[in-house]
């Protein structure tokens, strides 16, 4: 064999090489994300659901199946709907007391499984499915419960802290609460896995990108956070609340760890309701200024 040939041979198989084994680190570094993005817990099977809830089932428009729970409040008349996204973990079956203690103080509450999680149907694959089933959540509370816009809170925990923002960054609601949320997939990547430099940080299948959404909320945000966290670090509320419009409120507390409402129980609930009804108000001062302009003077 000619030294030119055994060298042009080596070339291409040097090369071959190469590209497959970055076909294959982009593979690996896309199940290692999704693996620590999603932590789906199905139900088989029939469950009841809580007192004071009833069940729900939505379509989404690629045609999944999603199934969650509806709670009234346990007053006269629900003053808002809260639309509760949890986090990447688990299924609403694990977060019924926070809808029970919102419909306690007066809110109707619906707590919704992503697809994959709970009863809902489908498989969680990408930041743009967890969108998808976001919006047939809030399509069900205003077209189906009839709740006007200014009176839906988006409360997000966690992962669902991205699902609310991109919905309140889309539509005008009356108020978003974002516990324990991150900023970027990327700046929660840098200190996940230190190892992998930012610059490869694009060939994530995620972006989650709170921060920059934010900028077109223009409802009221309340940003809370434990600290230490150690899923999520603190730096991230802040970073989210550079990012937001006013009105905005951050809340840190130390000694907190990454579930704010279950350490603090009815003392964080207790800020929630006040959070809401200000921004309730807020909305109903807005609409009564805009009545008396219209007005013949």
């Amino acid at each position: 064999m000619k030294p030119k040939l055994l060298t042009r041979e080596r070339l291409i198989g040097t090369t071959v090489g190469i590209v497959l084994a970055s076909i294959a680190c982009i593979f690996g570094l896309r199940m290692l994300e999704t693996a620590m993005t999603f932590h789906p817990v199905p139900l088989s099977g029939n469950i009841n659901p809580p007192k004071g809830a009833e069940d729900v089932w939505l379509n989404t428009t690629d045609g999944v199946r999603l199934h969650g729970w509806f709670f009234k409040s346990r007053r006269e008349s629900a003053s808002a709907t809260v639309i509760y996204f949890h986090g990447n973990g688990g299924n609403i079956t694990n977060d019924a007391w926070v809808a029970e203690n919102l419909a306690g103080r007066g809110f109707d509450a619906l707590l919704l499984d992503y697809r994959g999680y709970g009863q809902s149907q489908g498989e969680p694959r990408s930041e743009s499915d967890l969108y998808t089933d976001g919006d047939a959540a809030l399509a069900y509370v205003v077209n189906q419960r009839r709740v006007p816009l200014d009176r839906v809170v988006l409360y997000g925990q966690s992962l669902g802290t991205v699902v609310a923002v991109d919905l309140a960054a889309r539509h005008q609601c009356a108020a978003v609460i974002l516990e324990s949320g991150l900023s970027s997939a990327s700046s929660v990547a840098s200190r996940a896995l230190p190892w992998l430099p930012r610059a490869f940080h694009f060939l994530c299948r995620n972006r989650f990108e709170s921060a920059r959404k934010l900028k077109n909320v223009t409802a009221p945000v309340l940003i809370t956070h434990g600290d230490p966290d150690p899923v999520i670090s603190a730096d991230e509320a802040r970073t989210l609340f550079a990012s937001a419009n006013e009105p905005k409120k951050l809340l840190i507390y130390p000694g907190v760890g990454h579930n704010v409402f279950g350490s603090l129980g009815d003392s964080y609930l207790q800020v929630i309701e006040e959070f809401i009804r200000t921004s309730l108000a807020k909305v109903d001062n807005k609409q009564d200024s805009l009545s008396d302009n219209r007005r013949p003077h």
